[in-house]
């Protein structure tokens, strides 16, 4: 496994990041996701990913179970506030002081540990003024609950801005985790340029495009039952932008070059986010042990310029640039 740096701090976390999302008391059973953190940490990841509103804190507990007895100090567990989870009160969404305050003694109570190397803010909120929640999060630094503060899915107006305050009251806000992959480059314009400048990493998550970029899904082909394309409750709606055919098709066109180079289609799609010098790792999830085994694989892949540019002619001009995009070129506007 290899290891970077966490935005402008001298916090290490592995590569590949284990994260519960769509698996954790969800997908698949307690013991099968027992199994895939013991496959994670025999694989060298040390950082694991999960928030409380994964199966609605479910997800946490579960995590908190499998890294039981594990030292502590050798592994880092991050985790996230905003969604709302068991009681849907007028309070019990967004970034308030109340709700981050009663979020974290819950998060740490469920994953059975003093702190959390990293919490993070699940998404920006708009309702809250953004002074009450950098102040929310400074006194749970300094309080010990969390090593370090990120967020998720911000834009660089919001990192600049809680950037600054963080800087004003004396801590680091030093990582953003948005969805990143060849087939969704949202971040690439505006994010990962203020982000280099801010000295924020990103934490990417869906690096596999939800498991299309593993080439599992064929053009024309009806969709393998058993996989999260077909699972309504487990992440079907997710995935759905990326079952166009075109896109599948020119998906399909990266199976020769991660062949030539001795990879899976997975470990190709992780080695080309890890390739962007201001992402610090990639979270990927598994319903199955094995599957966590063969992603860890791509942890020190190096890709040069010439296959990036393989890949770019391949799949580059299905890639979502824009959110407001939708993946069919064909239906974006001119």
């Amino acid at each position: 496994m290899e290891f970077r740096y966490l935005g402008n701090s001298g916090f290490k976390i592995s590569e590949i990041i284990f994260g519960n999302w769509l698996t954790h008391a969800s997908q698949v059973e307690n013991d099968v996701a027992t199994a895939s953190v013991r496959a994670a940490l025999d694989a060298g990841i040390t950082t694991f990913d999960t928030a409380d509103a994964y199966a609605n804190t479910a997800a946490e507990q579960v995590l908190g179970d499998a890294l039981a007895g594990e030292r502590r100090a050798g592994i880092e567990i991050f985790t996230k506030v905003y969604w709302p989870t068991e009681a849907k009160g007028h309070n019990d969404v967004g970034l308030s002081r109340k709700h981050i305050m009663e979020s974290i003694d819950g998060s740490l109570k469920r994953l059975g540990t003093d702190y959390v190397d990293l919490y993070q803010a699940h998404r920006y909120d708009s309702e809250t003024p953004l002074e009450e929640t950098m102040q929310a999060f400074a006194d749970i630094v300094r309080a010990g609950k969390a090593l370090y503060i990120g967020v998720s899915e911000w834009n660089a107006e919001q990192l600049r801005a809680g950037h600054a305050l963080a800087k004003d009251l004396g801590f680091q806000l030093i990582s953003n985790q948005p969805q990143y992959s060849m087939l969704w480059r949202v971040i690439e314009e505006e994010v990962v340029p203020a982000s280099r400048e801010l000295g924020i990493s990103q934490i990417v998550w869906s690096p596999v495009a939800q498991g299309v970029l593993s080439g599992k899904y064929l053009p024309g082909a009806a969709l393998p039952e058993g996989t999260r394309a077909t699972d309504e409750k487990g992440g079907a709606n997710t995935i759905k932008r990326f079952l166009d055919d075109e896109v599948l098709t020119a998906v399909q066109q990266l199976k020769p070059i991660a062949d030539e180079l001795d990879l899976t289609m997975a470990q190709l799609a992780l080695a080309w986010v890890l390739h962007n010098d201001n992402v610090a790792g990639a979270i990927v999830g598994a319903s199955r042990p094995e599957q966590v085994t063969a992603n860890a694989a791509a942890a020190g892949v190096k890709l040069d310029e010439l296959v990036v540019e393989q890949i770019n002619q391949a799949i580059g001009s299905v890639a979502v640039t824009d959110p407001s995009q939708t993946v069919s070129p064909s239906s974006r506007p001119a």
